[in-house]
């Protein structure tokens, strides 16, 4: 048996929750959690005068699995055509060659009483508020650093173990933003925490994979062609929301770390659909690894989302979110946030 047939067989031992749990715990996880990872804002209090609530934002980035195994190779029958809808010629052709060599990859195989590890940086905005925004307030703003490493064990619904470090500041634009920042460390000193839960349920519900989704449920229901997996990505979004968001979406099942070959094959070729997907950079750098920026810009032509891929591997780098025009705080061609992930199999966890 190799490592893909054992990866998918543990899959298939796991079975979905009734939906009105789902439900329920979906809801708590995203009240609970929605600071400290996913999107847009996590409101911490800030200490004294005029001082409003600091708020956090972050989005999303991804780097490459260090569990996959690449052998150089080629393409698959059902690539999709970089002359048919959906992304630049250029984009689709690195997108399929991509899918073609994750096709090609082994998945980590975790044995009994083993983990999959998966180390995941991340860097996002803070933000403080001096004063009553009505009556001319303003924010400052910084970037923070953080880093966790989640534990999954063989069986899935046995305890996984989660361990979340302290955000650091790390970055700022200037001297009043480092003593914002300052300040609010030492009023709120920040220690991270060490989570426990069986499932992956941690604050009563599940781990998600995109949107709301469930990652046991998505890993073992999402269709593998990629027409269809791109037409529920979509039907997961609001109404109407912008391609940029479908490509978030992508990038978001492929952060966890814990998607096996055929679905992140599947992603990418999904992403390779997509309009306006077009090659951004070719020398990108995220984390100190270099490679090929693919991404689209947002309606508003303020922000770009981007997957960043090895083109001498497939493997993917990272995700990030770029600013195209300068802000009060950030200069154009900053990016606001990224997150890198990386997969290893241990044999014990805290």
């Amino acid at each position: 048996m190799d490592d893909l047939q054992l990866l998918r067989e543990m899959r298939s031992d796991i079975g979905s929750a009734p939906s009105a749990t789902l439900a329920s715990g979906r809801n708590t996880l995203m009240t609970r959690i929605g600071s400290a990872s996913r999107s847009e804002a996590t409101t911490i209090t800030h200490a004294p005068d005029q001082v409003h609530p600091i708020r956090f934002r972050r989005r999303v980035l991804i780097a490459s699995a260090a569990a996959a195994l690449l052998v150089g190779g080629i393409v698959v029958a059902d690539v999709v055509r970089p002359s048919g809808p959906g992304a630049t010629a250029e984009a689709a052709e690195i997108l399929n060659d991509a899918a073609a060599a994750t096709l090609l990859t082994s998945d980590p195989v975790v044995g009994p009483g083993q983990y999959l590890k998966i180390d995941t940086t991340a860097v996002y905005v803070a933000s403080v508020a001096l004063g009553d925004p009505g009556k001319g307030g303003r924010s400052v703003e910084w970037l923070d650093k953080s880093s966790d490493q989640l534990f999954i064990p063989a069986d899935h619904a046995a305890e996984w173990i989660w361990n979340r470090e302290a955000r650091i500041p790390t970055t700022f634009f200037s001297e009043e933003a480092k003593a914002e920042a300052t300040k609010y460390l030492s009023g709120n000193p920040s220690t991270g925490e060490l989570l426990r839960a069986p499932g992956g349920n941690f604050y009563g519900g599940p781990r998600l994979l995109f949107a709301g989704l469930p990652m046991e449920e998505g890993v073992k229901n999402l269709p593998r062609d990629p027409q269809a997996l791109l037409d529920t990505i979509r039907k997961r979004g609001k109404q109407g929301r912008p391609e940029a968001e479908t490509l978030e979406s992508i990038a978001a099942a492929l952060r966890t770390g814990a998607v096996p070959a055929d679905l992140r094959a599947a992603l990418y070729k999904a992403a390779a659909l997509i309009p306006g997907v077009t090659v951004v950079d070719k020398e990108a750098n995220l984390d100190g690894k270099v490679g090929t920026a693919i991404g689209i810009e947002r309606p508003d032509r303020e922000t770009r989302m981007d997957i960043i891929i090895d083109p001498a591997t497939g493997l993917l780098i990272g995700e990030r979110e770029v600013t195209l025009t300068a802000g009060e705080t950030f200069p154009a061609g900053t990016a606001t946030a990224w997150t890198s992930v990386q997969t290893s199999v241990v044999n014990s966890a805290p």
